[in-house]
């Protein structure tokens, strides 16, 4: 794979467009970006100062050749992808903790997610699940039908979410966590248009991106719909709160599959009335960036790709030298 080379004189990517995927995650002051086989993080420390730690990745989704099957791939992605959020997350706010200000241990920040995780899990899936029950008795057809059952779990579902991100973002610490998203998705935008990597130009590109996260979750709403719909109506409650749990790595691998596709073909005709609803429900998750702000995404990003020129130029001389 021809990865080019980054001019740091001129902070242009000279990356061919296509040729590497670059993903990131906004995290706390910061943005980690990811790249096949590195990781940096960057951060604004309350002094100003910009501090990045890197990282070799050695995941097993991208060492096995099951783990690159449709539909396996997609668990297997979003597992890694979850421990390292976990692990930027955690170095994040060790860094942007002001001075003299103890550090999250990596156990307490782990545990926190996990019990987020579960809550997501029991609002998202089983409260939905709950109230469209208790809905039987005002609306008869619930109880009658097994395909209208789910689309009135589905609704509510999403309207739960809503309701969910748009109190989130009263807050103003996660509105600074969403607008590092936006810079995020600029850079990486600007990457992808192979421009410069600089703020002036950066800062043109939009923040709302097809491959977000937040349009991720928007088809895992709508996939749940389709595929509890498949379970039997006939069967005791008991077992459908059970599949709201069980199926949760299908639907997400399903909707992994489906946001891989609809990002391949985002060209072509008709495809973006897919992915408009994902780009709306952005801009509840994705905001406009301060300069600092890109300043930081840009940084994460050099350094990844810095990593990634550094990985072929090596392979290439070990290619050299056998010869």
């Amino acid at each position: 794979m021809l990865l080019g080379r980054k001019d740091p004189d001129q902070g242009t990517s000279h990356y061919s467009q296509g040729a590497l995927r670059v993903g990131g995650q906004a995290v706390i002051e910061g943005v980690m970006m990811r790249a096949p086989k590195f990781m940096a993080i960057a951060v604004r420390r309350p002094n100003g100062e910009i501090v990045v730690k890197r990282k070799e990745l050695n995941l097993f989704s991208e060492k096995h050749r099951l783990s690159k099957l449709p539909l396996v791939r997609g668990v297997m992605t979003l597992l890694s992808a979850l421990v390292l959020g976990i692990q930027a997350l955690n170095y994040s706010a060790n860094q942007a903790l002001a001075e003299g200000e103890e550090e999250t241990s990596p156990w307490t920040l782990s545990l926190t997610l996990v019990i987020a995780l579960s809550f997501g899990i029991v609002l998202f899936f089983l409260v939905p699940l709950y109230l469209t029950k208790w809905s039987r008795g005002v609306i008869p057809l619930v109880s009658e039908s097994g395909f209208f059952f789910n689309v009135v779990d589905g609704i509510l579902r999403l309207m739960i979410f809503l309701a969910y991100l748009w109190l989130i973002c009263l807050s103003k610490e996660i509105r600074r966590v969403f607008q590092y998203h936006g810079a995020e998705h600029k850079s990486i935008f600007a990457f992808e248009a192979g421009d410069a990597l600089r703020v002036d130009r950066v800062k043109s590109y939009s923040h709302l991106h097809p491959r977000c996260g937040t349009s991720f979750l928007l088809v895992v709403m709508v996939v749940s719909i389709l595929v509890f719909a498949l379970i039997p109506h006939h069967l005791p409650f008991g077992y459908k709160v059970a599949s709201r749990v069980v199926f949760i790595p299908l639907i997400a691998a399903i909707s992994y599959e489906f946001i891989r596709f609809a990002d391949r073909k985002r060209e072509v005709p008709g495809m973006r009335f897919f992915i408009l609803p994902g780009l709306w429900l952005q801009r509840l998750t994705s905001k406009e960036p301060s300069e600092e702000q890109l300043e930081v995404a840009i940084r994460a990003l050099q350094e990844v790709l810095e990593l990634e020129g550094q990985s072929e130029a090596l392979r290439a001389q070990r290619g050299a030298s056998r010869q």
